[in-house]
């Protein structure tokens, strides 16, 4: 029904992915697989509801309306099985600043915050830039699978972490937390006075059967003391839109969460996030199931063929995401080497393991949000330079 094979240029669009790569690599001939935005064209009924609200022609200050609220409220409820009330939402700019500001509204500067490692990188930068202590757990890795270190887990939590931010589902492993593990979680940092930022970006991503479960749906204890954010931005392909949904069921961590948004006044949002997030949640069922099915198709073929022409190269089957976390390091080379041939020999830009701590070392992260034939040829590229 939407074509996912289509090839759209988006050079000279300003946009991150493609025309900032001289900043990023420093070059431009390489084929850009890293970003974590898809190149597919957005479902006929967001691109619908941007050009009804561009055709009034008045773009002045907007805020979220009820209908979007209630939008998104029954889109979790139909697809994650989570009720939840419109007054518990609140709006952000983007993921990255609602975890930031969680980091500023229920931590002191120089109280431990925790994550989980290897882990995306703005992590890191909300705990640093705001001066707290930074505590991580790394992940640990059998048989091709991650999974929580449970005896550090809870060491660390006991020694006076104040904030847990959890990766749900993981980026860049591609780990979708269990309820089993996920109320693990929960019963510690209960017992421990953590609080939780719970980043759900991914959660309308599961693959291959996997089931997303929202941290704050397992409990009226643990939602007591979980901050969820969500966003239609990777899920639906409008990252750009810069709109997020902060979930906080308790009255007074949401009353402190708002009086920051309102401090810094990030809490209108922009017409276009409004309008494409309201279609989305109402419209975009059928073009998501089918788009994660093409991403399926894609990952499947990456792992045949690394089977088949590069069995150096390793790849942990994500259960989330069209985010891949290829294993370099039975390639013999070093993190630098493999960099190089990567960029000068492949002319592929990944993004680097090590971005996402050191526990990514010999890693790279690739995008496979994008049509068949841009994989392939990306395939092709890894061939000429590690066969």
């Amino acid at each position: 029904m939407y074509d996912f094979d289509q090839i759209i240029d988006r050079r000279n669009t300003n946009c991150v992915k493609y025309d900032n790569l001289a900043n990023v690599f420093g070059c431009t001939d390489i084929l850009p697989m890293w970003v974590a935005d898809m190149d597919f064209q957005v479902a006929p009924e967001i691109l619908d509801a941007a050009r009804e609200c561009c055709e009034k022609g008045v773009f002045g200050y907007t805020f979220r309306s009820d209908e979007a609220k209630q939008a998104f409220a029954d889109w979790v409820a139909r697809r994650h099985g989570w009720q939840v009330d419109t007054r518990w939402l609140l709006s952000s700019p983007g993921i990255v600043t609602a975890l930031a500001l969680g980091v500023r509204v229920y931590t002191q500067e120089h109280d431990k915050v925790m994550i989980f490692t290897p882990v995306y990188p703005p992590f890191y930068a909300v705990v640093k830039d705001n001066n707290r202590e930074l505590v991580c757990s790394t992940l640990k890795v059998e048989n091709g699978h991650y999974h929580m270190d449970w005896e550090d887990v809870e060491k660390k939590l006991k020694n006076g972490v104040k904030l847990l931010i959890l990766s749900n589902s993981h980026n860049p492993v591609g780990r979708v937390w269990t309820k089993e593990e996920l109320t693990r979680i929960g019963t510690l940092c209960l017992q421990h006075g953590v609080t939780i930022l719970s980043d759900e970006i991914h959660s309308d991503l599961a693959l291959f059967g996997h089931k997303h479960v929202a941290m704050a749906s397992l409990s009226p204890e643990i939602a007591a003391i979980t901050i969820t954010m969500m966003a239609p931005s990777k899920t639906f392909n409008i990252a750009g839109m810069m709109n997020s949904v902060v979930v906080i069921s308790n009255p007074e961590l949401r009353r402190l969460f708002e009086k920051e948004l309102l401090c810094l006044h990030l809490d209108l949002g922009n017409i276009f996030g409004h309008v494409t997030l309201e279609a989305a949640y109402k419209f975009g069922d059928t073009w998501l199931d089918e788009m994660v099915r093409y991403l399926e198709k894609n990952i499947l073929f990456v792992d045949q063929f690394l089977r088949e022409e590069l069995p150096a190269i390793k790849m942990i089957l994500p259960e989330s995401s069209f985010l891949l976390w290829l294993d370099f390091r039975a390639t013999g080379l070093s993190h630098e080497q493999i960099q190089k041939k990567l960029l000068h020999e492949a002319k592929i830009g990944l993004n680097s393991g090590m971005d996402f701590g050191p526990e990514g070392e010999g890693f790279f992260r690739m995008n496979i949000g994008c049509p068949l034939e841009t994989v392939k040829e990306g395939l092709e590229r890894l061939k000429k330079a590690f066969k």
